[in-house]
């Protein structure tokens, strides 16, 4: 079982729309997938489908109580093998909950103990923020998916961003390391997408996808209407760049 963090500092760069559709198209190509929402605001748990409003138990259970991983999965509608550990507005208090609890940064990584050989990949969203949650989530990732918007300011929180990993590494999960950075909100037209894509290219080096995300409206629709791309529209540019990502992440593998 593989265990990816998405992560930025940044918010608004493509984190949860990268964890939906790479989870949603590894599942179709027959992986047995979880998907842990550990953001408050729940956009991948909405984004698959789920009513926020209806859950029993969410990870906010999981972090705070007895309730163990399996008890919060829910299994998506939508895609098979795709599983779905949601997150509900709850979860913003959890930091504060978890001031006073004893080996607070590795309880996700103990509670995943107990279901090691059930998937094949557990793909986990993250804050954009360094708090509990994002640390419990680094602490127990075997790596870490960075998403990059082509934005200007992209390029001033990457240091920020690989000296947090390397934080992490020193102090609480020494072995994790940097999947891959993938570009998202692309537009090759510009001189300004291409700079950023060199000036990252020259930091991570081949860690760079070769697949680049660009915009495009049908991708950031999708979530609105509960649905991975390749439900919404799966003959557009953000599904084919998808398709296109999941493979070149097997590849790698």
């Amino acid at each position: 079982m593989k265990k990816i963090c998405v992560f930025n500092q940044k918010g608004g760069v493509g984190k949860t729309t990268t964890n939906i559709n790479l989870c949603a198209y590894l599942a179709m190509e027959g992986y047995k997938v979880l998907t842990i929402d550990i953001d408050p605001q729940g956009n991948t748990t909405s984004g698959l489908g789920l009513d926020k409003s209806n859950l029993d138990l969410s990870i906010y259970d999981v972090l705070i109580s007895e309730t163990t991983m399996n008890e919060s999965i829910v299994r998506s509608d939508l895609v098979q093998n795709l599983f779905i550990s949601p997150s509900t507005m709850e979860l913003a208090g959890a930091e504060v909950e978890l001031i006073n609890k004893e080996d607070r940064e590795n309880i996700i990584k103990n509670k995943l103990k107990e279901i090691e050989d059930e998937y094949d990949y557990v793909f986990i969203d993250c804050p954009p923020s360094l708090g509990i949650l994002t640390i419990n989530a680094l602490t127990c990732a075997d790596s870490v998916l960075i998403p990059i918007q082509c934005e200007f300011y992209a390029l001033e929180g990457v240091s920020q961003l690989v000296n947090t990993i390397q934080l992490v590494k020193k102090s609480l999960n020494k072995d994790l390391y940097i999947e891959g950075v993938l570009m998202t909100m692309f537009d090759y037209r510009t001189n300004l997408s291409n700079e950023v894509l060199k000036e990252v290219q020259k930091y991570f080096k081949d860690k760079v996808y070769k697949t680049t995300i660009s915009r495009n409206v049908r991708l950031a629709e999708a979530p609105s209407f509960g649905l991975p791309i390749m439900l919404y529209d799966e003959k557009c540019k953000g599904a084919e760049a998808y398709t296109k990502l999941t493979k070149e992440f097997l590849k790698r593998q």
